[in-house]
């Protein structure tokens, strides 16, 4: 009898061990839970430059665009987007309120400085930028270029995001490593009327920012029918510097004698 008894203990033992579901434990694996929100199209082209995380996992960047008569210095706080650019006749900040422009001399400032603060960081920020909030995305026809098809993604905005949301963006990708090659855009911020006209950049040379890739060179194109025709200008990007560390607030503020522009 004693036997018995301990045969069916044994039995249900082996059935309870059976059924226990088993479990996964996750405490020393890194989830990928970002770029999990985004198409997959374009996570690959985030993936292609060091991923989104290793991207947001920076709290400030610094960089140069070079100029004849000295290079124009760029910080920005990544998170804030308060930005300081110092050139050789003005300064030029975000404070994350107003926009503020001191000149430093007499030689007037010739581009509008709302339309100008944080420009050329959104197009050297590319494709990162392309991952904040409130955008949205759709497959258009590829561009085709010297022989090559370049896959593209459209880019618009929900109402009320940034200074332009009528903007539109499309981000065209080599077919086989993903990078970005392209960027075509339209201007919308003096006409508040949605562009039907598309400018061209060209992205190359990327170097690498401590493990994401931003562009050396970026070159703009004529165009014509919404396609790019021959080259235009280039612009050089130096001196890149991204940090985990906070920026300095202090430089943000906007200075004594400064104008805020409405």
């Amino acid at each position: 009898m004693k036997k018995v008894t301990l045969f069916i203990l044994l039995i249900i033992a082996f059935t309870a061990c059976k059924q226990e579901p088993k479990t996964e434990d996750y405490t020393e694996k890194e989830l990928d839970v970002s770029t999990s929100i985004y198409p997959e199209s374009i996570s690959k082209i985030f993936e292609a430059h060091g991923g989104i995380d290793a991207w947001n996992a920076f709290e400030s960047l610094y960089f140069e665009i070079e100029k004849p008569e000295g290079n124009d210095k760029y910080d920005v706080a990544l998170k804030s987007r308060k930005s300081l650019i110092i050139s050789e006749h003005h300064l030029l900040g975000f404070d994350g309120e107003n926009v503020w422009l001191k000149n430093l001399d007499t030689v007037t400032y010739k581009s509008n400085p709302k339309f100008y603060y944080n420009l050329m960081f959104y197009f050297y920020a590319m494709p990162f930028v392309l991952g904040d909030d409130g955008i949205n995305y759709s497959e258009v026809d590829a561009l085709e270029f010297e022989g090559v098809n370049y896959p593209g993604i459209l880019i618009s905005y929900n109402d009320g995001v940034g200074e332009s949301p009528e903007d539109e963006y499309i981000l065209y990708y080599h077919p086989e490593t993903h990078k970005m090659e392209w960027l075509g855009y339209t201007v919308t911020y003096f006409s508040k009327e949605k562009g039907k006209e598309f400018h061209f950049i060209k992205y190359s040379d990327w170097q690498d920012g401590i493990g994401v890739l931003l562009p050396k060179t970026l070159t703009w194109y004529n165009y014509e029918d919404n396609k790019p025709t021959t080259l235009r200008n280039a612009v050089n990007f130096v001196n890149l510097k991204l940090s985990k560390e906070m920026p300095n607030e202090e430089i943000f503020k906007v200075p004594d004698n400064t104008m805020i522009v409405e």
